[in-house]
């Protein structure tokens, strides 16, 4: 029998053991008196940080237009586009969250008279989503291939472009039996990003290299997405780590901001300054990059968050917001917590980290105090692992291959609607045994799970459903 941490299956099962047989159900999304309500910031910031936090907010929910200003300041949307507004893809169970219930995709696609046509896979009530090609033209693809064109909106001139053709129509909702060169991501939530960031390369290899013999038993490998040294989602730029995306693709919140503002709503900036669409009469009148720092400033009183670009905004907002917040303690939950260690679940979803210490700099701290020394509950090691033949998505990111994934932080989990890196599922159980292919590092873990009792299993997803 393979032993997972201090307890075989057989002593977990014995451990937790109950007389009910009855089978586990998803508990459902859970509820909370924050739900639709204004974002929270970090504790313990400064003035000056909750004003850079709110200016971040502001624009991360201003709707972009093709010309014209936006609530904050014109950029130019398009022209090819997902969305029109941040805060549409990062919604539940409010603003800086994954995909909401209500697809916000629907109203977009034909917006100020646009002509497109909603594509098969997008759907009222399924998951917000982006579709990237396997393959064009016969060789390999990658990339991102906008849902939308700005053709036939009243802000858009003479711009005449195609939508890409998306192919035959599978399930709309778990998008499967439909054109296979087209695959799917759904928005990350962003609920304490900045404490992600802010947790030291150090402590991510520490808990890579930790609990090796026990992983091992598991068949937990974590092949990182290493592009040299063989360590840990390393940074083609500089060899540090890199932490954000469904591959642990990106470095920074500020890369991550200005990727998703070139890729998701075509606005480029000074980190992507190429559009990514060059048609003639199709860029709003907007010089390149769209989004700039604003200078000169040149009124006494105007705030000192005026000088930033969009994408500094973004990445201030993600930086300072607060982490979801976990329902209180039950007796299930606490039970499904030490079941959900001792199958073998927190061998990936690393419970927690911490970030590292701010150094004193005069009268000042740097980076900010309230992200200094401070407990990152995320439950995930951050690291990509192969997943099997049953999530592989035929896509290749740094060194991440076709069926690597990062670890995806488990916090906030029981207010989401959609699971898995293409929202193939609304269902929480559903999603733990997607888990289990060929191929996959948690299949072990999974038979693990399989093997608790309906009792055993229900405190698991009851403890999800409370993070």
């Amino acid at each position: 029998m393979r032993v997972v941490g201090r307890f075989s299956l057989l002593a977990a099962v014995a451990a937790y053991a109950t007389n009910s047989n009855a089978q586990a159900v998803d508990p459902g999304v859970r509820r909370a008196a924050a739900d639709n309500t204004t974002p929270a910031p970090l504790p313990g910031l400064g003035s000056d940080e909750v004003s850079f936090f709110e200016d971040g907010l502001l624009r991360f929910n201003a709707v972009e237009v093709v010309t014209g200003a936006t609530t904050t300041q014109g950029n130019g949307l398009g022209p090819r586009f997902n969305s029109n507004q941040c805060a549409s893809c990062h919604l539940q169970p409010n603003v800086g969250g994954s995909s909401p219930a209500a697809n916000p995709l629907i109203g977009v696609a034909n917006a100020d008279g646009a002509s497109n046509s909603i594509p098969w896979f997008i759907t009222a009530n399924g998951p917000v989503r982006e579709a990237r090609f396997v393959r064009s033209s016969g060789v390999y693809d990658g990339g991102v291939h906008n849902l939308f064109v700005v053709t036939g909106r009243a802000d858009a001139g003479s711009c005449n472009i195609a939508q890409p053709d998306f192919g035959s129509a599978g399930d709309p909702l778990t998008g499967s039996g439909g054109n296979s060169n087209v695959v799917f991501r759904i928005p990350t939530p962003i609920f304490g990003a900045g404490l992600i960031e802010a947790i030291p390369d150090s402590a991510i290899l520490a808990n890579m290299y930790a609990n090796t013999a026990q992983k091992g038993q598991a068949g937990v490998k974590g092949r990182a997405n290493s592009i040299q040294g063989g360590n840990a989602n390393l940074s083609a730029n500089d060899g540090t780590i890199t932490r954000f995306g469904w591959k642990a693709q990106n470095k920074s919140l500020l890369m991550f901001a200005g990727e998703a503002y070139n890729v998701e709503m075509g606005i480029s900036n000074q980190l992507f300054p190429q559009e990514r669409d060059e048609t003639p009469g199709c860029q709003g009148g907007y010089s390149t990059p769209n989004d700039t720092n604003n200078f000169p400033l040149t009124a006494a009183a105007t705030p000192a968050t005026a000088v930033l670009s969009d994408i500094e905004a973004f990445a201030d907002f993600m930086r300072l917001l607060a982490p979801p917040t976990p329902a209180p303690a039950t007796a299930s939950t606490i039970n499904g917590r030490a079941q959900f260690a001792a199958v073998g679940c927190a061998l990936c979803h690393t419970p927690a980290f911490t970030t590292g210490i701010a150094m004193a700099s005069g009268s000042s701290t740097h980076p900010s105090a309230a992200l200094s020394g401070v407990a990152v509950n995320l439950y995930s090691d951050l690291l990509v692992h192969h997943m099997g033949q049953g999530l592989a998505d035929g896509l290749t990111q740094g060194a991440a291959g076709p069926d690597e994934f990062r670890t995806a932080p488990l916090w906030g989990v029981g207010q989401r609607v959609f699971f898995m890196h293409d929202g193939r599922s609304s269902n929480l159980l559903a999603a733990i045994r997607a888990h289990s292919s060929p191929g996959s590092e948690a299949n072990l873990v999974i038979q693990q799970f399989e093997s608790l009792s309906g009792a055993q299993q229900q405190d698991i997803l009851n403890f999800l459903r409370s993070l």
